[in-house]
């Protein structure tokens, strides 16, 4: 079973294949990518990502609960399964920033594409 979850606030760390980004790990560190910052409440931005997940192929919800969603998402022609992850914080000043991870569970290099996912839902929950 793949490295998921929330741990004491945390989502998994990323390992050291390149095949993970994480906008919880260390800035300068390869894995990085920024957070997703979604106007409105928390439950707002839940069902936006939500909306994004339901509309994607070959996605599947694994986990949905208020502050953190899990999904899998399915490659089409080797079937290989990367974990999706999306951790909400508490709504400041009609903001909620949603911390991020994807990774594929498998192989080494993912030729940027958990990078090229998260970047096209960050652009979806903008529309």
């Amino acid at each position: 079973m793949p490295n998921i979850g929330v741990t004491n606030g945390k989502l998994a760390d990323c390992p050291s294949s390149p095949n993970c980004v994480s906008s919880q790990a260390q800035t300068n560190d390869k894995h990085f990518i920024e957070p997703i910052v979604v106007k409105g409440s928390s439950l707002d931005a839940h069902e936006k990502v939500l909306a994004v997940l339901e509309s994607s192929k070959r996605t599947k919800v694994v986990v949905n609960e208020a502050e953190y969603i899990h999904a899998e998402f399915t490659s089409m022609v080797f079937r290989f399964v990367d974990d999706v992850e999306f951790l909400f914080s508490q709504e400041r000043d009609g903001v909620v920033n949603i911390d991020i991870r994807s990774a594929s569970r498998v192989g080494h290099s993912d030729f940027g594409v958990n990078r090229k996912r998260m970047e096209a839902i960050r652009s979806k929950l903008k529309e």
